[in-house]
């Protein structure tokens, strides 16, 4: 004669679930414009401008965005406009020095399907020439 099991108890058996966080939440804030204000002889922050000429594809501007976000940079101006199959866009970042924004050109030549890349730094002794 076959018989049920038992029941077992509902404490201590079975497997416990717990919530950790591997990964603590950051927030990077890349603007200090409020700070150099406050104080007008502190030097000013470099702006490093980009021109991405590429050709129309969903999968262009996440992959140009990418470049920023993975250093934990949030462009401060962003415009893209689509014309006749191709695809421009203008990006700003306050505060990115020469070398890596001419790093970051090089790496957004390599995307595929951009054609051109155009990489404006404009810092403190680019506006002392200019105004000499």
């Amino acid at each position: 004669m076959a018989r049920e099991l038992a029941s077992r108890p509902l404490q201590g058996t079975g497997f416990v679930f717990r919530a950790v966080m591997v990964f603590p939440k950051l927030v990077c804030l890349m603007s200090t414009s409020t700070s150099n204000s406050r104080n007008p002889s502190a030097r000013p922050e470099p702006v490093a401008a980009f021109s991405v000429t590429a050709q129309s594809s969903p999968g262009v501007m996440p992959r140009v965005l990418d470049l920023f976000a993975k250093r934990g940079l949030v462009p401060t101006h962003w415009h893209s406009t689509v014309k006749d199959a191709e695809l421009a866009i203008d990006i700003r970042i306050q505060g990115m020095e020469q070398p890596l924004a001419d790093y970051i050109g090089r790496c957004l030549r390599q995307i595929h399907l951009v054609d051109r890349v155009l990489v404006i730094h404009d810092s403190e002794t680019d506006r002392a020439a200019d105004s000499a």
